[in-house]
This record gives C-alpha cells, sequence and structure tokens, in this order.
C-alpha cells in the first residue's frame, strides 16, 4: 500500500524559512514523479516543486523559484521542499504526491489530476 505523510509545517515570519518532509512507503520498484502542491482558500491547487527519479532537472513554479528547492534523501524514502525567503502569499496547506512514470520527463507537465496519491497535507502560514 502507499502512504505519503508530510511534515514540517508551521508559523513563520516573513522572510524566514521551513523545511517540509513527505515520508513515502508503497512504491518501491517503480521509477515515480514526486512533486508538491499547495492550495490556500477559495484558490486552486498550484503545483509548486516536482522531479523524477530518472531525472533531477526540477520543475518550480515561478512564484517560488530561486526560493524552494525540491530534494530526495539518500534512502529514497522521504520527499523534501526546503523553502527559504518565505513571503505571506506563500501560506498555504502544502501537499506531496507521488505517482508511477514510464516516461519521466513527464513528470515536470503533470498537473494534480495527473497524480495518484496524496498525503493529508501541511499547513504553513507566514506571516508579514
Amino acid at each position: 500500500e502507499v502512504q505519503l505523510v508530510e511534515s514540517g509545517g508551521g508559523s513563520v515570519q516573513a522572510g524566514g524559512s521551513l523545511r517540509l518532509s513527505c515520508l513515502i512507503s508503497g512504491y518501491t520498484g517503480n521509477n515515480l514523479c514526486l512533486g508538491w502542491f499547495r492550495q490556500a482558500p477559495g484558490r486552486e491547487r498550484e503545483r509548486v516543486a516536482a522531479f523524477s527519479t530518472r531525472a533531477t532537472l526540477p520543475y518550480y513554479a515561478d512564484s517560488v523559484k530561486g526560493r524552494f528547492t525540491i530534494s530526495q534523501d539518500n534512502a529514497k524514502d522521504t520527499l523534501f521542499l526546503q523553502m527559504d525567503s518565505l513571503k505571506s502569499e506563500d501560506t498555504a496547506m502544502y501537499y506531496c504526491a507521488v505517482d508511477g512514470c514510464t516516461s519521466c520527463s513527464t513528470c515536470y507537465s503533470r498537473g494534480a489530476d495527473e497524480y495518484g496519491d496524496w498525503g493529508q497535507g501541511t499547513q504553513v502560514t507566514v506571516s508579514s
């Protein structure tokens, strides 16, 4: 069974940093798309960052380029989102997502409806 559990969210002042973690289980033996999404009240779910297990070139939304970094630990069971220089507009519920891929270059264009498994989210609140 597939399970994703996010952690690391919280409240931080503008300009501060947070590191989100997503513990992943149940996808051993597959090439994967891995991604972070966020959703604020009244807004659609936004793709923040993504990469695949077969290519390290990441996708970043224009709104977070230069501030956020997506990565994976050496054991391949934890996905991270390092968030620096946080702004109030980064306030949202953040979700990690994973899906298998054959042509893993598609990981960089997949939207929320193209990921099969999701965590329950972790809240990030940035105050000015």
